[in-house]
């Protein structure tokens, strides 16, 4: 989620807008807060029984909601309080955009990848791996947004 103020935030605050080569593929953004009370977590308890469980494990970490990037700019505009739009750009306008802000070649391929496997819905997945480790629900789009609002405006 926090992708939206760190990549995406320049745009969102200068053009009212981001700009993604997803489509309309859904994606389960997670919040770093809940990535970060996971490793709490797992590194705090490793010395109680109850951990052992979590132990040696991989996870898949989702959010709770599976958005579309619309999805997303509808409930940015909310919280932010200004009608943001997600425009859905071709690879090679990615690619160009990229390649104007500085970006290394080998990191935008990996980017227009990140966004292939996107638009073939495999980021849209949703698991309770934040509730099962943390005991809480994982943070949703709409609270992430609220949060983070006034460095987007």
């Amino acid at each position: 989620m926090q992708n939206f103020v760190t990549q995406f935030g320049y745009t969102i605050k200068t053009q009212n807008a981001f700009y993604v080569p997803a489509g309309d593929a859904k994606m389960s953004f997670v919040d770093t807060r809940d990535i970060g009370a996971i490793a709490a977590v797992i590194l705090t308890k490793n010395n109680n029984g109850a951990s052992q469980q979590l132990e040696n494990k991989a996870y898949d970490i989702t959010g709770p909601e599976s958005l579309s990037y619309g999805q997303v700019a509808d409930i940015l505009s909310n919280e932010v309080g200004k009608k943001i739009s997600y425009m859905d750009i071709t690879e090679d306008d990615a690619r160009n955009r990229m390649k104007q802000i500085g970006m290394d070649e080998w990191f935008i391929n990996i980017m227009i990848e990140l966004f292939r496997i996107i638009r073939a819905g495999y980021g849209s997945e949703t698991t309770t791996a934040v509730q099962h480790i943390t005991g809480r629900k994982p943070i949703s789009f709409a609270q992430f947004a609220k949060d983070y609002a006034e460095a987007l405006r």
